[in-house]
């Protein structure tokens, strides 16, 4: 998550969470608009649209959140909610049995958004951690910020550039391209992978990397910069 979001995101989430919720949806739907993969921000804007009675748009932020992630029983039942409000009587039976029966399928089991909000604690300890270059630290951090919630890009490229900085490139290189996998239009990711290549000598793969990323992110200028000073050097 890099810092604009990560900026919107705990400002959103703030006033979502004191109520203020006229001057919480423009900063959530700021971050959607960045990154449309925080399943928690799309919740967040189904409650939001449903207390205003838009119960149809209420259903669509909610199933985008169920789809990026199947476990977040709370964006499940809000779905089943709005469903039955719009007489979807089948499917919000369906969905509200399934939302029940994930809610606590290990006794253990921590529940997906206190897992979310423990995983962004972690990751922002790491990111001090790497700030201050103390990389195991922060290797630590992101690991236990990912075992909690995988599917996060910012935390997997994170993890690759506190490993690279560790000498541990091969390891690096495998989270760089998880990130990407996981968001295509996650910049940051195409631009550290082809750092990476870049350092260990390989720079035709860096050059396609970067390249790459204008693909997916056109106005990348970090990408059109390295491009330029690799095409000097070629």
């Amino acid at each position: 998550m890099d810092d604009t979001i990560q900026e919107l995101h705990q400002e959103g989430t703030r006033l979502f969470e004191e109520g203020k919720y006229s001057q919480a949806e423009p900063l959530l739907k700021e971050v959607i608009m960045k990154n449309p993969n925080y399943a928690d921000v799309l919740n967040k804007l189904g409650v939001i649209s449903h207390l205003r009675d838009e119960v149809a748009q209420a259903r669509d932020y909610f199933q985008k959140a169920v789809q990026i992630n199947p476990g977040y029983t709370e964006a499940s039942l809000n779905l089943a909610v709005a469903l039955n409000h719009l007489g979807e009587f089948d499917q919000a039976k369906e969905v509200f049995s399934l939302a029940a029966q994930a809610a606590a399928p290990v006794p253990s089991a921590i529940d997906p958004f206190a897992a979310g909000k423990l995983a962004n604690e972690h990751f922002k300890i790491g990111n001090i951690y790497l700030d201050l270059a103390m990389y195991e630290d922060a290797v630590v951090e992101y690991r236990k910020a990912i075992k909690l919630q995988s599917r996060f890009p910012d935390v997997h490229t994170k993890l690759g550039i506190a490993l690279r900085s560790m000498g541990k490139i091969e390891e690096a290189i495998i989270h760089f391209n998880t990130a990407k996998e996981l968001n295509r239009d996650y910049g940051p990711a195409w631009i550290q992978l082809g750092l990476t290549y870049y350092i260990k000598g390989l720079s035709g793969m860096a050059f396609e990397e970067w390249e790459n990323a204008l693909i997916h992110n056109p106005d990348l200028k970090q990408a059109m910069t390295y491009l330029k000073l690799l095409k000097k050097d070629l």
